[in-house]
């Protein structure tokens, strides 16, 4: 068994089995005297959630509960949070759950006091700016799924229903003031979002790496985040209660949104798209694309990817490291083509255009233009690598 830890980068982490026990400190810690607890509605009668509140009720917190959060959150969404926070009168979120449930929480602690549209605060030059950050509350984070690592991130992915755009909104101060990972919370969760969320956060690892921006220190957190996927992801999918696995993808989740402070890249701006487009799961989404995109940018990333195969054990350099992918992806049961999970090529035009000004699209090894992203878009879809 891992021992529990308290790490302090890049935000204060206390991670370890049972740590959701000591919520209560944590948000007095954080300044909070009435938290409003944001999850989403799946989760929202569990067990865990029910001993968690009574927690949080019996050290005098209270136990609001705001659990209207829908998969890919949109600004009504957050909107309707906010609500629920002024009219309750609270001072802080929790936020419980996957990524969704993460960056709406994240957003109604930003957003309730604010008088602008959430899409004025998008990671635009310095449109963080905009925000008056004396009404911003403190938020607590605590993921139930290894992927987005939203609990160590200073941003949150909003949908704008009217573009079906995934916009990244972005302010300092929405830095959880705690990120809580404890694998037992992470259990329950079924084979396929655990294979869904790990791909999520290898996804991170990988184009942080391959990114060609100079941070050798995300560097070094991405390819150590790729060790603890490669080794620890298809344990936890097949042995679901194996917490020193389920405790590994939760670090390695939390270092993959780490590391992509050095940029991201075109499995995220095509996913990010087809996501808005088709209602598509994240992760699910990364995990399919990947092996595309990575062949794509080959000429531009094959030294990172020996350096980093070597590191991981993975024989062959770029082939092998290719081979090592798809049989990982086939092992956790990601499908292999868009097409597996219902989304065509009727709309191939808007999702290259979009991917083009995808703020990912930025980050990549490769300036792919709107034709290429088509063409590489098609090849996902119908699983042509």
């Amino acid at each position: 068994m891992i021992p529990n830890r308290n790490f302090n980068f890049p935000n204060p982490i206390k991670f370890g089995a049972g740590r959701v026990k000591e919520l209560p400190e944590f948000c007095k810690a954080a300044g909070m005297k009435k938290p409003l607890f944001v999850t989403d509605k799946g989760l929202a009668g569990s067990d865990m959630v029910k001993d968690i509140l009574a927690n949080l009720d019996k050290a005098g917190l209270g136990r609001a509960m705001f659990s209207d959060v829908v998969p890919n959150p949109t600004e009504a969404n957050v909107l309707d949070g906010c609500k629920v926070y002024r009219d309750g009168g609270h001072d802080g979120v929790i936020c419980f759950g996957g990524g969704s449930a993460l960056d709406t929480g994240k957003m109604i602690a930003l957003m309730h006091g604010q008088k602008i549209s959430i899409f004025d605060l998008e990671d635009v030059d310095d449109w963080w700016t905009r925000a008056d950050a004396s009404k911003i509350s403190p938020n607590i984070c605590i993921p139930t799924t290894a992927g987005t690592g939203s609990e160590v991130g200073r941003a949150a992915v909003i949908t704008n229903t009217r573009t079906h755009e995934k916009k990244i909104i972005f302010h300092p101060d929405v830095m959880p003031k705690f990120a809580v990972l404890d694998p037992e919370l992470t259990v329950g969760l079924p084979a396929k979002l655990t294979a869904a969320t790990g791909f999520d956060a290898f996804a991170h690892c990988l184009e942080a790496l391959c990114s060609p921006f100079y941070h050798p220190a995300a560097e070094g957190i991405a390819i150590e985040g790729m060790r603890l996927v490669k080794e620890n992801l298809a344990k936890a999918v097949k042995k679901g209660k194996d917490l020193d696995a389920r405790g590994n993808m939760l670090v390695a989740s939390s270092m993959g949104a780490t590391a992509f402070q050095k940029g991201l890249g075109a499995i995220h701006s095509l996913s990010h798209p087809f996501g808005g487009l088709y209602n598509a799961h994240h992760g699910t989404l990364n995990g399919v694309i990947m092996p595309y995109v990575l062949k794509a940018n080959r000429k531009k990333v094959e030294k990172k990817i020996e350096r980093a195969s070597a590191y991981l054990g993975i024989k062959g350099g770029f082939n092998g490291f290719m081979k090592f992918v798809l049989a990982l992806r086939k092992e956790c049961g990601i499908p292999h083509k868009l097409a597996d999970i219902g989304i065509d090529t009727k709309q191939l035009d808007t999702v290259a255009e979009m991917a083009r000004r995808d703020p990912s699209h930025g980050g990549n090894p490769v300036d792919f233009s709107v034709k290429q992203y088509k063409a590489l878009a098609k090849k996902c879809v119908v699983g042509d690598l």
